[in-house]
This record gives structure tokens, sequence and C-alpha cells, in this order.
């Protein structure tokens, strides 16, 4: 009878959690929405590309409040909120507005295993919109600006010797009242533009390392010559300490390289297996560091021998090539947005499945459209075989769009804030991603949303990566420099513009919408750019727009990106609904033409 009773107390302890969070407000959600344990959220490892053993996720429920921009950290909360979905999203139990007048305040308590004792202990955020202040027991540790990039902090110095620690984070967003980049959120969601995304909004983690660690890896490959450069950047070394770098292919190790701390790494890889969209092979890596003979760090990666380039094929259109083969880089317009999370999907499941769906719809590519996703995203397209062209998420104000072959009006003059500030962020997004064999394409501007000084911020991404291509404009305005001539027209393909230079290709067009009842966002407000009533009227315009685009390849598009793998929130012009519940095109006809599309440049 007493263990009947302790039993019973010991339940309702444990799931006293799960009383005091609940999703917030009555819009559609996912079927993962259901799937969250807030005692284990998202509870992946969050940074696939250099993994270690040991860490900690802090994910779960923090207290939260709103308060006016200037004031102290608050005495008292206004209740919990489910880390790491942002405050405006159902997910998060709260759904308020925030606004760029208040600041958004985070606290809780963790403990440091007893393990880690004599080890250095990192806080990493992997995303946070968008100026963060960090304190850990009342002692500020750090400040961080941007949204899309993940970063860290070393707090040992700052932890008790035992005991709970006190970790509280400030965060301020202006959103479309600022000049930082934001993509698609406004203050007044509606058309194309969608809710606000304020704070914390992937894993929050601790982990431990050693008196000296590895910091990042930069891996490149060249399959031309067989041959892998790793750069390897560390903290504490010096040039007496070593690293070590092992590729195994599957179970069997390849190669062993080692290297003092300051010297660079290339690594022969015979006979290379190539990764492509069909046969996505991933060699795993493993580096370590030495110091006086012992390990003292080591960490887990992957990386993909696979090349990026483009050619004149015998008509002398400028193709894009996979591996030195011409390929048609084909896939949708991807917004990355959750009808329960926001920015954040709920589950590691329910981020993969729409990379999935688009590999099942038979397309090669995806478009992130001024999003930047978590790391498990990208190692999922790698995994998958998904080509990634990559926008930077715009923010500031448009000057004059001009969809013409050359803009001749005046440039953007941004405040040196603004551009420094885009500067630092394109930069950390090229770091955070560089090493993602799935991701063929830089785009830093679309439709002259925030684009400045184009010839140089180009010139600049192609020299700071020389092994992708770059879409200087996606839209326009456009310049006579990067790989691409980028068009977009809805709805229907059409190609009024051509580049004898450059690639020419479809960035944006289709919009098909289909509004089905139950899976709305609002009732009210439903918008695409063309609207049917039922899926087969909508396969049947999207095979017509099809057959279009096979002719226009044969006249010199040489990839096309169709709008888009979902509805989100107003919008209805999705492949599937918002929620993901309802596939609204016939998946056999659409796969057919798409496949079609993919292979029209096959020589065989």
């Amino acid at each position: 009878m007493r263990k009947t009773i302790l039993f019973i107390t010991l339940s309702l302890f444990l799931g006293n959690s799960y009383a005091q969070w609940s999703p917030a407000g009555d819009k559609i959600k996912t079927k993962w929405a259901e799937e969250i344990d807030v005692n284990n959220v998202l509870p992946e490892y969050p940074r696939p590309m250099m993994e270690r053993a040991d860490w900690k996720n802090l994910n779960g429920l923090w207290e939260y409040a709103i308060k006016k921009v200037g004031s102290p950290e608050p005495s008292g909360f206004d209740g919990e909120i489910l880390v790491p979905f942002a405050v405006e999203s159902s997910l998060s139990g709260v759904q308020k507005r925030v606004g760029d007048d208040n600041e958004l305040w985070y606290r809780r308590l963790f403990t440091v295993p007893s393990n880690w004792k004599n080890k250095k202990v990192l806080l990493h955020f992997g995303g946070v919109d968008w100026r963060s202040d960090i304190w850990i027991n009342d002692i500020k540790v750090g400040t961080h600006e941007g949204g899309y990039a993940p970063f860290s902090f070393d707090v040992t110095p700052f932890l008790t010797k035992s005991g709970k620690q006190k970790l509280v984070v400030k965060v301020w967003d202006p959103s479309d009242k600022g000049y930082q980049p934001r993509g698609k959120q406004v203050s007044r969601p509606e058309g194309i533009w969608y809710t606000p995304v304020t704070g914390i909004w992937q894993t929050v983690w601790l982990e431990p390392v050693a008196e000296k660690y590895i910091e990042y890896i930069r891996t490149a490959p060249d399959i031309d010559k067989n041959r892998l450069s790793v750069e390897l950047l560390s903290n504490g070394t010096n040039y007496t300490d070593v690293y070590q770098v092992e590729v195994f292919d599957g179970t069997t190790k390849i190669a062993t390289v080692k290297a003092s701390t300051n010297q660079s790494i290339d690594i022969s890889i015979p006979d290379a297996k190539l990764w492509d969209t069909d046969s996505p092979f991933l060699y795993d890596l493993k580096v370590s560091l030495f110091s006086d003979g012992k390990v003292i760090d080591q960490v887990d990666s992957y990386f993909a021998m696979r090349k990026v380039s483009t050619r004149r094929d015998e008509h002398g259109i400028v193709r894009l090539q996979l591996n030195n083969q011409d390929v048609f880089q084909f896939g949708p317009l991807d917004q990355g947005w959750w009808p329960d999370g926001l920015y954040t999907a709920a589950t590691d499941e329910a981020l993969k499945y729409d990379i999935v769906k688009t590999k099942n719809f038979g397309y090669n590519m995806i478009r992130k459209h001024v999003k930047v996703e978590p790391a498990r995203w990208y190692t999922h397209c790698d995994q998958l075989g998904i080509l990634v062209w990559q926008d930077m998420p715009n923010g500031g104000h448009s000057p004059q769009w001009q969809n013409r072959k050359y803009f001749d009006g005046t440039e953007l003059k941004r405040s040196t804030e603004s551009e420094a500030n885009y500067r630092a962020e394109w930069k950390a997004i090229m770091d955070f991603l560089y090493s993602h064999p799935s991701i063929v394409c830089w785009v830093p501007f679309n439709e002259a949303w925030g684009q400045f000084k184009t010839k140089e911020i180009v010139e600049w991404t192609k020299a700071y990566d020389p092994s992708r291509l770059v879409n200087p404009a996606s839209g326009g305005n456009h310049y006579p420099v990067g790989d691409m001539l980028d068009l977009h027209n809805y709805p229907h393909p059409d190609m009024y513009l051509y580049d004898a230079q450059r690639a020419t290709v479809l960035g944006e067009y289709g919009g098909i919408g289909l509004a089905l009842e139950e899976h709305l966002w609002a009732t009210d407000r439903n918008w695409g750019y063309v609207q049917f009533k039922n899926k087969n009227q909508v396969t049947d315009e999207y095979v017509k727009y099809g057959k279009q685009l096979l002719n226009l390849i044969k006249a010199g598009f040489s990839a096309a990106v169709y709008t888009q793998t979902t509805d989100v929130e107003g919008e209805v012009n999705g492949l599937m609904t918002y929620d993901r519940k309802v596939i609204k095109i016939d998946e056999d006809r659409v796969k057919a033409i798409n496949q079609k599309i993919c292979n029209s440049l096959n020589k065989d």
C-alpha cells in the first residue's frame, strides 16, 4: 500500500509540468504538436556537423516576462514559456506579441553534471531573434545580434561550484521596424507577410570541453583532384598541439592525417564516391586534438565529395553542373514556417518531413527562402540528397524594383550600422553552413529587398566561397555579376530575359492556390496567384506549367523554383496545407512531370 501511494505521489509530481503547458490559441496545428514532451523537447543533438559525446539540453519550460525597453530584470515573471518556441507561437504556450517597444525576458535554473568537473562549460544558442543579452548568476556574460546563426559563450568562470545555476536572457526584436535581417516577419501580417518571431527559436544547450578544444570544422572537397581540404580552428592551442583527422567509408578507415594546429590539412580521397541526389554518399570524419601526446578533445563529423559548377553546352547555353554533369535544378520555394511553432518545427520528424515530401514529389532541389534553418535541417538534406539554394533573410527596405535585364537606377544606401549588420550576419550564416554538401548556391538578395552594393556583395560572396554558385538577386534588381540571371514570373513560367554569359534561371513561378476549409490559418483572407476549387484542377494547371517549362528549358532555362512547398498563414498556394495534413496535388502526376523536368538535360 505504501508503494502505491508513493507511486501516485511521484506521478503527480512528475506530471505537474505537463499541467502547466498546453498549446495556446485556436489556430490549426500539425500532428507533431501532439507529440511534444515538455520534459524532452527537441532532444536530438543540435549540431551534427561537429558532434561530441557529452552535452545537456536546456529546452523546456522557462519563466518569461514582457517588459518595456530599458526595464531592469523582473522580480516576478508573467508565467512559463516552452523553449525553444517563439513567444508569438502556439507551442510556446504563450502566443503574445512583444513589439519593438518591449523586451522579452527569460529565466531558468540548471545544474552542471558532476562528471563535468575540471571541464570548461560552453553555453550554446542555436538561434535567437534578434538582439540578446545573457547573464549567468547575475553576471552579464555576453551580447549577440543576429537571428539566424548559432552562437556560444564560455560560461565556466561564472558558474558556482555546486547547486543551481541561474540563466537569464533578454531579447529585443524590432521586427519590420528595424534594419536587421528578418525574412517575412512583419508587425501586421497579411498576404505574403507573416507573424513576428521574437526570442529563442532553436535549441539551447550546454557542452563540456577541455581547456583546449576544437571550435570549428570547415571542409572543401575537390573531386577533380580526389582531395579534401580541412580547415580547423581551436581554442587555447599552440603550434605544438596536433590535429588528427581520420576518414571513414562506413566502418572502414581510408585515411589518417596529422598536422600541427597552425597548419592546413589536405587529405587524398582515392576513387572517391561522389555525392549526388540519387546517391547522397557521406564519408564520416573523426577529428582529435592532441596535447602532450594525449587526446584532449574529439569530435565526429562528415563530408561529401561533390562539385558545383557551370559550363556552356553545345547550343551555347550556360548550364548548372553537379559533379561535371549538366543537371536541371528544380524544386519548390520552401519558407520553413509552421502553424504551431512559426519558425520552429514541433519535432525533428516534422523538420525532416517537408524534405522527404519534396523528394517524393520528384524534385531535386529546394530554395530555402529568406530563412535559415537549424543545423539538423541541412543534415537531413545532406543525408536525403537534395540540392539547396540558400537565401539571405532579407531586411531593411527596397529601392525601386525593376524586373529588367540590368538595373539602371540608384541602389539603396544603407546606414553604416545597417550595412555592417548585413555583412556580419551573411558571413556568420555562410560560416555556419559552409561544410554542408547539399548547399550549392548562395542567394544574397531577393527582389531588390534591402539590396545594396550588389557587385561588391556578390563578388565578396563568390570570393569567400568559390566552391558554390552565387545567385546575385533572385528576381532582380539585376547586375552583370555572379553566376545567374534569375527571373520571377507568376503564375506561369516565362523567359522574358536571357543572359548568354551566365545561367538563366526561373527563381519563382507558380503560386497555384487551393483553400481547404478545415486547414486554413485564416478563414477570411486567403490568397494565391491563381485559385482553383479542387486537387484535379490544381494538378492540371501544375502539369500545364510543367510542360511550358520543358519547352523553356530547351530555349535556355537552367533551373526553376515552384512556389511553394506548403501554405503559409494567409497564402494558400502550397503543394501541402499549412498543417501538412493534406497533399493538395495528385502526387503521381506531379512526380511524373517533375522527373521529366529534372532529367531534361540527361544525355542518355
